[in-house]
């Protein structure tokens, strides 16, 4: 497996993340891995025709999760090369089949592409999970989730947010995500703090159905059909975005 650094940033998290992969995968690919200097640019990949891409900034790449954000974006480039329905089918079109001739607030349709990604994401640690150490994850998800649930906005009024803070509906979303994820691979004991994060999270949102998405995402199979996988990513889009009867009041661009 090919893997080469280019960049401000250290080598050794991305040839260490190679070398876990290694064990049980490979890429036919050679990946060039950019190290940016910007520090809000996100980790992201690409894949040209003879190679993948791996976009990071440097102070995610000299960051404790370095390795593991490597090991989840290689797993990807592996989707991408099993030509995975997951990592082959447009969001793009997955979109317009769910909401074609529905109107659609623009941040419920932002959310939708989050789902998408969600859902992409499942697929790609099922292998990082199995190569991978798992506690960074976990404590990763927790954190998040943490943030996320601490900075709910304080009031809304006829439905307007006041503030800049995270949004709580797509919030339940991304918990139902996390405890799918350590679910499906069996991460945490029932007690976790997870849990409790979750439980507020649906609480500060209760027209999202957080125990639908969650099994959504938990019982996504392992091999679906392009059609199977298409009709689940439209259904998902459809519930989040017109399922709590507030859809309708914002023409999406």
């Amino acid at each position: 497996m090919d893997v080469r650094v280019h960049g401000p940033g250290p080598a050794t998290p991305f040839l260490r993340a190679r070398d876990l992969f290694e064990t049980e995968h490979d890429l036919d690919l050679p990946v060039r891995v950019h190290v940016r200097d910007n520090p809000d640019e996100r980790t992201w990949t690409a894949h040209p025709e003879d190679h993948h891409v791996l976009n990071i900034s440097r102070q995610a790449a000299t960051s404790a999760m370095a390795r593991e954000l490597a090991l989840h974006e290689y797993a990807h480039m592996a989707r991408h090369e099993q030509s995975h329905p997951s990592h082959t089918q447009s969001t793009e079109e997955a979109l317009f089949l769910a909401l074609a001739g529905k109107s659609v607030e623009r941040r419920r349709l932002t959310h939708c592409y989050q789902i998408a990604n969600h859902m992409k994401d499942i697929y790609a640690d099922d292998i990082t999970l199995r190569v991978g150490p798992t506690d960074k994850l976990v404590a990763f998800l927790e954190s998040e989730l943490a943030a996320a649930v601490a900075d709910r906005p304080a009031r809304q009024q006829d439905g307007l947010r006041l503030t800049s803070t995270a949004d709580p509906e797509i919030t339940v979303v991304n918990a139902a995500f996390a405890l799918a994820l350590v679910e499906r691979h069996d991460l945490v004991a029932d007690d976790h703090r997870l849990y409790d994060l979750a439980h507020a999270a649906a609480n500060d949102a209760p027209s999202i159905d957080f125990a639908g998405f969650k099994h959504r995402f938990a019982s996504l199979g392992p091999d679906p059909g392009e059609s199977e996988y298409r009709k689940t990513l439209v259904d998902a889009t459809r519930e989040y975005a017109l399922g709590s009867g507030t859809a309708g009041e914002q023409a999406a661009d």
